[in-house]
């Protein structure tokens, strides 16, 4: 199962790989991909066996010192 995810604040590739690790981290999810959009929000596909909580999605991004972009937002 793929969701796609978009988090904001991201400039560079230590940005993507601390969002990366703390999204790995959680439980059934097999990978990450993100699509770095500098100034911008940034698409994120996360990959797991089953559906995430966006909770649990929003935690581990904050966790790594980010933040989801909210619904129908304009960036």
């Amino acid at each position: 199962m793929q969701t796609t995810f978009s988090v904001d604040g991201m400039t560079c590739d230590h940005c993507v790989r601390h969002v990366t690790t703390e999204l790995e981290a959680l439980p059934g999810v097999t990978g990450v991909s993100v699509d770095l959009q500098v100034g911008g929000s940034s698409p994120v596909v996360v990959t797991s066996d089953g559906p995430l909580a966006d909770a649990a999605v929003a935690a581990a991004v904050d966790e790594a010192g980010y933040c989801l972009t909210p619904p129908r937002s304009l960036l």
